[in-house]
């Protein structure tokens, strides 16, 4: 009989909880870690849609990268995720910045999805030891990475600056990771590609003379699936383990 809390240990050997970062709130967010789980449902984030989905499929336990509580809940309405899925029974790990920051990680997918190879031991902040620093086998510009980044994450818009200089080497950061361009420059890079980018970042980081492609929070984090749904069979068969169909981007563009 496979437990809530057993899940809960074998996240922790992949991305350790104690990792996160001060601001974060990951770990067992709602439920007991005592339930038994047959059915997993994975999403990114847990929203209202998910969280009534969960209910639909009968899942025992949700899985998601974005903690479904972060900010103080002042009062328990009937629509927020987490309360449905407390009143169904069931139980949710959020595993934020833990998997941002593990080996094999979020960045380490990100990187894998765009082609790159990490340089091994160099990461865009070691404070933080957040992002990855990959060297391109060929220089390119960056309306070429642009599109590629676009192709190789789905993306419907991305967003970028370019300072016209070629691109060797690249800083990643998976969700909203702007404030690193100044580390990235530093580290030698030409680019930097993350998401969630603001116009005064955009013209920073022009003014300082490096490229930023924005391909979006969604985009770049909409990836961990398989990877995830692969190391939690590999260690628990019995499993049935379902991807959310209702985690989409809801921001739209014309």
């Amino acid at each position: 009989m496979t437990q809530t809390n057993d899940i809960f240990l074998a996240l922790d050997k992949l991305a350790p909880f104690s990792s996160q970062v001060s601001w974060d709130n990951s770990g067992i967010l709602v439920g007991n870690k005592l339930n038994t789980v047959k059915k997993i449902m994975l999403t990114l984030d847990i929203t209202y849609e998910t969280a009534v989905e969960a209910c639909e499929i009968n899942a025992d336990l949700v899985i998601s990268h974005h903690p479904v509580i972060f900010s103080p809940l002042k009062f328990l309405d009937e629509s927020n995720p987490a309360v449905i899925l407390s009143k169904n029974n069931i139980n949710a790990i959020c595993m934020h910045t833990n998997f941002d920051i593990a080996n094999g990680g979020m960045n380490d997918i990100l990187c894998e999805r765009l082609g790159l190879v990490p340089n091994k031991g160099e990461v865009l902040n070691e404070s933080d030891n957040i992002g990855r620093i990959c060297n391109l086998s060929k220089s390119a510009d960056v309306l070429t990475i642009a599109k590629w980044v676009k192709d190789a994450l789905g993306c419907r818009v991305v967003r970028y600056n370019d300072t016209g200089k070629k691109v060797s080497r690249v800083g990643i950061c998976s969700g909203a990771g702007a404030e690193y361009f100044t580390d990235a420059l530093q580290k030698g890079c030409q680019l930097l590609i993350t998401g969630d980018i603001k116009h005064h970042d955009f013209i920073d980081a022009r003014n300082a003379g490096i490229s930023l492609i924005d391909a979006g929070h969604f985009y770049t984090e909409n990836i961990f699936y398989d990877k995830l749904k692969a190391y939690l069979l590999n260690r628990f068969p019995e499993l049935e383990i379902k991807v959310s169909e209702k985690n989409i981007d809801i921001v739209n563009v014309i």
